[in-house]
C-alpha cells in the first residue's frame, strides 16, 4: 500500500478543484482561440457573437463536448494552436501567486497529465466504418453516429460559423443524398441526386439530377 507523503502527494494524488478551475480556464481559452479562428477566417462581429451565445449557457462539460464538436468539423482550428501555451495560460488564470505558477508550470510530470486532458477532451475525432460492405460513421467512443447502410460517405470539413450538425454526403442504391450524423440516419436532403459536392461557402451543397443543379 501507498503510504502518502509530503513528497509524493501532489504528484500521485490529483486535486479535483484544481482539475476543475483549470478544465474551466482551459475551456474559456479554447473559446477564444474559436473567436480569433473565425475571425481570422473573415467571421463578422455578429458571428462571433452567435458562437459566444451558444456557448454561455452551457454546463462546462457541454461546452467542452461542443468545442469538441465544432473542431471536429473545423479542423484547421487547431493549425498552429500550442496546446502548451493553452494551459499555461489557464494556470496564470488558476494561480493566485506567480511562485505558484512557477511551481506547477515546471512540474513536468503534472504539466504532462494536464496536456494529456486537454487533448483528450478536445481531440475526438469521428471515424468511418466498414460493415458487410456498407459504410458508417462512429464518434471517438466508438458510439454510431451513422449506420452502415451507405456504399459511399463524406464528412464535409469546411468552415463553419456555428455549433451544428453538419450533414454526411451519403450514396444510397446509386443515389446522392444528405443525412445528419444524429444516429438515427435523419434524412434532409432524399436520395435522389446524381451527385452532390460541397462548396465552401453557405448553402454548402450543390446537387445535381441530370443537367439540372441544385444548391442545397
Amino acid at each position: 500500500m501507498l503510504m502518502i507523503t509530503q513528497e509524493n502527494f501532489d504528484k500521485k494524488f490529483a486535486d479535483p478543484i484544481e482539475e476543475m478551475q483549470i478544465d474551466k480556464f482551459v475551456c474559456k481559452e479554447m473559446a477564444r482561440q474559436i473567436h480569433r479562428y473565425i475571425k481570422g477566417m473573415s467571421g463578422s462581429k455578429s458571428i462571433m457573437e452567435r458562437f459566444e451565445e451558444r456557448l454561455k449557457d452551457l454546463s462546462l462539460l457541454e461546452k467542452e463536448r461542443a468545442i469538441a464538436l465544432y473542431i471536429d468539423l473545423n479542423r484547421k482550428v487547431l493549425d498552429g494552436l500550442d496546446f502548451k501555451i493553452v494551459l499555461a495560460r489557464a494556470i496564470a488564470n488558476y494561480c493566485d501567486t506567480f511562485s505558484y505558477m512557477l511551481k506547477l508550470v515546471n512540474d513536468k510530470e503534472r504539466m504532462a497529465y494536464y496536456l494529456s486532458r486537454i487533448k483528450d477532451k478536445y481531440i475526438r475525432y469521428h471515424k468511418i466504418y466498414e460493415e458487410n460492405g456498407k459504410f458508417g460513421m462512429k464518434d471517438h467512443e466508438g458510439k454510431i453516429l451513422v449506420h452502415a447502410f451507405y456504399d459511399f460517405l463524406r464528412t464535409p470539413y469546411v468552415y463553419v460559423d456555428d455549433l451544428q450538425l453538419f450533414p454526411v454526403i451519403a450514396e444510397k442504391d446509386g443515389k446522392m443524398g444528405l443525412i445528419i450524423p444524429d444516429g438515427k440516419d435523419t434524412i434532409v436532403a432524399d436520395f435522389i441526386y446524381d451527385n452532390i459536392s460541397l462548396r465552401d461557402e453557405p448553402p454548402y451543397f450543390e446537387a445535381t439530377i441530370g443537367s439540372k443543379v441544385e444548391l442545397l
